[in-house]
């Protein structure tokens, strides 16, 4: 948990300085500042959680398939780099509104009121709890229910939009 937080902080703040100097640089009149913001925009958008999401809750239903030398293999290369990748994108997002506030936008917050950030705090909390998810038989089953269904959850809705 300290390696997410760690991450977190450190994109958030390297994204926010970014962004600060962009605008910076477009209030000064140079266009290289606007292409910036734009790129950072364009990355940054609640929309590219849905299939992050499908991707992560899927490795989550081969860990619970899977026997343990390959759910290993799939947790070290898929459903962690998944998680990670899902953390940075959320730390930009938060980055980029922390600096549009510092430079007076101050209605900036209200992107987070987007409902597809939702799949992110589901892939938190599941990521939390997958450990003590493969105990048990029944903890276990669930847990696979549980992942399929997120992961149709976040195809349908991937494919709707």
């Amino acid at each position: 948990m300290a390696k997410t937080i760690s991450t977190f902080i450190l994109v958030t703040v390297l994204t926010a300085l970014l962004m600060a100097l962009s605008i910076a640089v477009m209030r000064h009149g140079d266009p290289f500042g606007a292409l910036g913001m734009k790129r950072l925009d364009g990355l940054a958008s609640a929309a590219t959680f849905i299939p992050l999401a499908a991707l992560y809750f899927f490795g989550v239903a081969l860990l619970m398939i899977l026997p343990l030398r390959a759910a290993s293999f799939v947790l070290v290369n898929g459903v962690e780099t998944v998680y990670v990748a899902v953390v940075v994108l959320f730390a930009t997002i938060i980055g980029c509104l922390v600096a549009r506030v510092a430079f007076g936008q101050i209605n900036a917050y209200r992107a987070l009121l987007d409902w597809q950030f939702v799949f992110v705090l589901a892939v938190a909390v599941f990521h939390a709890i997958l450990n003590e998810l493969r105990r048990n038989v029944l903890m276990r089953t669930l847990a696979l229910v549980a992942s399929v269904a997120a992961t149709l959850v976040c195809l349908f809705w991937t494919f709707r939009f």
